[in-house]
């Protein structure tokens, strides 16, 4: 009786005394794997038009990651609020979530513009051979990247309002969540996108128009009279271009391994929800460390106390079934969609493996990263979230090819 005793003796210390926040957590992050799949079966499924569009790969990672970053980000910032007890659901022109919203926009106007620019950059800097024009990558990425992110603003706003109203712990919802609502809606928007580029006239107009409104936007958040927006713009800004340039480089890991890949479009499916997961465990990290590094509750040491210890073994405890998860539904959806995959022990030991390698470096980032921005004065919910999501695009895309490879699999 004592030995059957034992394991869940320690897998309750494992856990700490936050048992309920184990529970939101799991829970959210097992709903964000199945809207990720959503990404991955799109991704999946349209490898002949990753084909025909050279170079669509290297922008699909930092154009989904930018709505986790931005709106990860925001939904960071209102869960400090509503820890704080100043968020109201509010559209005064003062008010903390309109001017939130306000920053939120600028950014991804200009931010998506940049990405475009840089994806043809990263693919011409790293040889990728011939792709598509700099006016066709702009389009996708803005056009595709607005109509996504209306949708992941909506989504995360109201997951700020129902936090307030059933007193769940925003810190542990909002990042999973908002990250693969980010994922779900920003591929399809983007294919959807494809349908403008290659237009002799329609296409440059666009990719100009979209210059220009972007270089406005910025311009007005950078200089705008409201403090709050005008801060998380400054703040923000090189972050999130950071971070998008560090996704472009995960999408060219993967572009480099197109072909093989797509020898098995099941690996492509699981790719969004894998890479969703690593972000959306130090997403939810890192949620939590700038809480209560604001509140005052953890100290920003080298070597972290025992509260963000606890927060560590939180992302190894709930991601050890998440991966496992993504890889059984990545593979029955596969074969739902009579998708070519290498079987269920191969995807399973790709997301297991791999999982657990992104996880150790997404728990590294959250701490250091929340922890460093704070003691320079920087606000860390400007920079946690933007900082974990983009490396783990580009840690994520690295360990899932290098155990690819290793396994011997593609």
């Amino acid at each position: 009786m004592q030995l059957r005793r034992a394991p869940l003796a320690r897998l309750r210390a494992l856990v700490g005394a936050d048992a309920t926040g184990v529970r939101q957590g799991l829970l959210a992050l097992v709903v964000s794997l199945f809207a990720s799949l959503v990404a991955g079966l799109v991704l999946g499924s349209i490898d002949d038009t990753l084909t025909q569009l050279p170079g669509l790969l290297i922008l699909i990672p930092a154009a989904t990651g930018l709505r986790g970053t931005i709106f990860g980000a925001l939904g960071a910032r209102l869960g400090t609020s509503i820890h704080a007890g100043t968020f109201r659901l509010s559209g005064r022109r003062q008010s903390v979530l309109r001017q939130n919203v306000l920053a939120a926009g600028a950014l991804t106007l200009f931010v998506s513009v940049v990405l475009g620019v840089l994806a043809k950059a990263v693919s011409l800097g790293f040889g990728g051979g011939p792709t598509i024009s700099v006016a066709d990558f702009v389009v996708i990425s803005l056009v595709g990247g607005c109509l996504a992110s209306v949708v992941v603003l909506v989504i995360t706003v109201l997951l700020a309002a129902g936090s307030v109203r059933y007193d769940w712990d925003p810190d542990n919802v909002t990042a999973p969540l908002v990250t693969a609502s980010g994922d779900m809606v920003t591929l399809p928007s983007l294919f959807l996108a494809t349908h403008l580029v290659g237009l002799d006239i329609t296409t440059p107009l666009l990719a100009t128009l979209g210059i220009v409104g972007a270089a406005v936007a910025l311009t007005a958040g950078w200089r705008t009279k409201l403090v709050e927006t005008r801060r998380i713009v400054r703040q923000s800004l090189v972050v999130v271009v950071v971070a998008g340039v560090l996704s472009l480089i995960a999408g060219q890991t993967l572009e480099g391994r197109l072909a093989r890949l797509s020898e098995y479009p099941a690996l492509l499916t699981l790719v969004p929800p894998y890479l969703a997961a690593a972000g959306s465990l130090g997403g939810i990290l890192s949620s939590r460390l700038t809480s209560q590094l604001h509140l005052g509750l953890v100290e920003p040491t080298a070597v972290p106390g025992r509260l963000a210890r606890e927060y560590a073994r939180f992302a190894y405890v709930v991601g050890f079934p998440v991966f496992l998860c993504a890889s059984l539904v990545a593979d029955i959806a596969s074969a739902v969609l009579d998708l070519a995959s290498p079987g269920v022990v191969d995807i399973a030991l790709v997301a297991m493996i791999g999982g657990f390698l992104a996880t150790t470096f997404a728990v590294a980032v959250a701490y250091y990263g929340a922890v460093t921005s704070y003691s320079m004065g920087i606000d860390p919910d400007n920079v946690g979230i933007p900082l974990v999501t983009s490396s783990l695009d580009l840690i994520g895309s690295v360990t899932f090819v290098l155990t690819v490879v290793t396994l011997g699999i593609a």
